[in-house]
């Protein structure tokens, strides 16, 4: 339901990471991942399709210069620039039409994989600061999005089976995977195939880079 997906995206948003850095009075540690599963049942064919919905949120790469980051805090910035990283060497993958994605380089890529490949579609929204100071940061985070713009991959189609479900729609959430903090990178193997980008810019005070 509804409610259950709000309810455990305000368990996870409550569990995340959140520390003070130079640039950030409130700096996200850690990814976000929502991912959510639906079912559905033609009651008159019994064909039933899936979809599947995964709303993320990336922290922002740091500057460790600029951040002041030390300790803790500078290990847990070097794991967020490795994922998004790993990211911007899948985008660069799918972009110049690879034969391999390097989808396995990192938790972060691997848990997007459904998202950037295959039978699906994607739109990414790139956080971006109009304040002088952050300008090296904004055109990181701009060229980035250009890249992404870029690439161009096959259209989502859906997948259905046959069966004898009788209800007409069936919702079904994941928690164990809702929300899931990508901090640290893990291998995984998996393969897949393209998917459709698209970016989007947006203006905020406060910058979100991605790696160049």
């Amino acid at each position: 339901s509804v409610e259950g997906i709000n309810q455990v995206f305000e368990f996870g948003h409550i569990n995340r990471a959140t520390e003070c850095t130079h640039l950030n009075e409130h700096s996200f540690r850690s990814h976000a991942l929502l991912m959510i599963t639906v079912r559905g049942t033609d009651c008159s064919t019994g064909i039933k399709t899936t979809g599947k919905l995964n709303l993320v949120d990336l922290a922002g790469s740091e500057r460790v210069g600029r951040s002041g980051a030390e300790g803790s805090r500078l290990r847990e910035a070097q794991y967020i620039n490795k994922s998004l990283s790993a990211l911007g060497d899948v985008i660069y993958a799918l972009r110049s039409r690879q034969s391999h994605v390097p989808f396995r380089n990192s938790k972060l890529t691997y848990l997007l994989q459904d998202s950037l490949s295959g039978e699906s579609k994607t739109l990414m929204m790139v956080q971006v600061s109009p304040v002088e100071k952050n300008t090296s940061e904004t055109l990181c985070s701009l060229k980035f999005a250009e890249r992404v713009r870029s690439v161009e991959l096959g259209p989502g189609s859906r997948r259905a089976e046959m069966g004898s479900w009788t209800s007409q729609e069936h919702l079904e959430v994941e928690p164990s995977a809702a929300l899931q903090p990508c901090i640290r990178t893990q291998p995984s193997p998996r393969t897949g195939r393209s998917s459709s980008l698209r970016a989007k810019p947006q203006s905020t005070g406060k910058p979100r880079p991605l790696p160049v």
